[in-house]
């Protein structure tokens, strides 16, 4: 008998505010969290794996150019798209992360490669780059990687002097009003957008399989203007990314906080020390973020196919399906 399937997903979390959204924008959002969930779910209702599952929905929110990461990803100070990603099996506690990898099309393919073929955790670099010529995997131009409301976030901050939030709320001027351009001067943000204060952020998936075996996966393209090499907690298991054998966890928001916090697996232990269950347990997980100073949200899965999504921000970008009744549910804000 098939056991209760579920899939999260999020595609960052931020000041997101309805009046800040224009109703264009938001339906291209709600469109595209409900297509990775098509993607992850597909797999699920096949009786596929959960790591199947994540790594599917994950490369749909990697294509879709408005969340930060894969195409969308934002520019580092010298005007690069660095990304990193991890992915975890909860079965088997195997894991596999990459960052500051550059050109590769769906970073989160890589980072199962690293799970898969290697030995090791978390490649960085060059070495990474070097990793994802040698399992051939698929890349794309700087050009593929460009959009127009990215660069102009970078101009933005280079200009304040400071390094970003993938959350960070921009003001976007009108096409053909002096805006930065770069090579392919192209855009995928309709015209009538006149701000774009919503090209978030971090995106994630963890499911349970028929199975009950969870899984969790994340990628992002970091912080805009980051220098010195800075890696978020997308990247690092137990930070950003975790999944076990009680739960599955992806994180969301200002990453250091979330290192400190140790903030993945801090939802698991307090399930497996304390006895709490999936939705206390991420509760209390996002009161202790509160504490230090974060801000951001996550999302959980466990063996029941029980799904929790708490963030302490003002919005984020979600979205569930549980077999309960197959329904499909999509958010943003608060």
């Amino acid at each position: 008998m098939m056991g209760k399937i579920a899939l999260a997903i999020h595609g960052g979390a931020g000041t997101i505010l309805r009046s800040q959204m224009t109703e264009e924008l938001e339906r291209e959002y709600r469109s595209e969290l409900e297509a990775a969930l098509k993607a992850g779910w597909a797999v699920l209702e096949k009786g596929g794996p959960s790591l199947e599952a994540v790594e599917a929905a994950v490369i749909s929110l990697e294509d879709f150019p408005l969340f930060n990461a894969g195409r969308g990803s934002v520019f580092t100070s010298e005007g690069k798209n660095e990304m990193d990603a991890a992915l975890m099996d909860g079965r088997t506690l195997k894991a596999g992360a990459v960052a500051f990898v550059r050109n590769v099309r769906n970073p989160i393919r890589l980072a199962r490669e690293v799970m898969e073929r290697t030995g090791h955790v978390l490649l960085a670099g060059e070495g990474a780059n070097q990793f994802a010529a040698e399992v051939h995997a698929e890349m794309a131009p700087d050009e593929y990687f460009f959009t127009e409301h990215r660069w102009l976030q970078l101009q933005d901050a280079i200009a304040k002097g400071r390094v970003q939030l993938d959350h960070f709320t921009a003001e976007t001027p009108r096409r053909g009003a002096g805006e930065a351009t770069a090579a392919s001067g192209s855009t995928d943000i309709p015209n009538s957008a006149f701000r774009i204060p919503h090209s978030k952020g971090t995106v994630g998936a963890v499911a349970c399989d028929k199975n009950g075996s969870l899984a969790a996966a994340t990628s992002t393209g970091g912080m805009t203007n980051k220098k010195f090499g800075r890696i978020g907690d997308t990247p690092l298991i137990g930070a950003g990314t975790y999944a076990d054998d009680l739960c599955a966890v992806s994180c969301t928001g200002h990453g250091e906080y979330f290192m400190l916090g140790v903030s993945a697996y801090d939802v698991s232990a307090r399930m497996r020390y304390k006895g709490l269950s999936l939705e206390d347990a991420a509760r209390e997980t996002i009161e202790r973020l509160s504490e230090i100073g974060g801000e951001g949200g996550l999302i959980a899965v466990d063996t029941h196919g029980n799904v929790t999504l708490p963030f302490n921000s003002e919005g984020m970008y979600r979205g569930h399906i549980t077999g309960d009744d197959n329904l499909m549910v999509v958010e943003i804000y608060k």
